[in-house]
């Protein structure tokens, strides 16, 4: 090679290797919906703190999922532990007045029995979510499904 083919190669080589040690912007600063730094590792589970509740709430259509009477806000729901089983468990519904885990929730996509919460309903504000009593941004004439009057 000759002194200038030399010089080329070793500048695109320079600036190829300061361009993949450039970090991105945004990939610094990355935290999840409840908060959590994405690439710290997980902490342990809190220490159970009994969250003050209302009545359960009425539902308005048949197969509704029951309402959150109580607030959830910085719950911790991972893939490694889920708040809500604090109360709501088998084994610890009796103890804390809360509402148990229906059965449905411990059957597969397939129909089949779990010993344990099925992977499809163990994220559970997909399905129920929290209550409060604040004003309607907008009008509604929505009524209860007519058995549950």
């Amino acid at each position: 090679m000759n002194k200038k083919t030399r010089q080329i190669a070793l500048a695109l080589m320079v600036a190829l290797g300061l361009s993949a040690a450039a970090v991105p912007v945004g990939a610094q600063n990355v935290s999840s919906i409840r908060g959590a730094d994405v690439s710290a590792n997980e902490l342990p589970a809190g220490s159970f703190k009994p969250v003050p509740d209302q009545p359960p709430i009425q539902r308005d259509y048949v197969q509704q999922p029951p309402l959150i009477p109580h607030k959830v806000e910085g719950y911790e729901l991972t893939k490694n532990f889920n708040r809500c089983m604090d109360c709501h468990a088998w084994s610890r519904y009796k103890e804390t007045g809360a509402t148990k885990v229906s059965l449905t929730h411990f059957k597969d996509r397939d129909g089949g029995e779990l010993s344990n919460i099925s992977p499809r309903r163990y994220f559970c504000m997909q399905c129920h979510v929290p209550q409060t009593d604040a004003k309607p941004l907008v009008g509604n004439t929505f009524q209860r499904a007519e058995g549950l009057r």
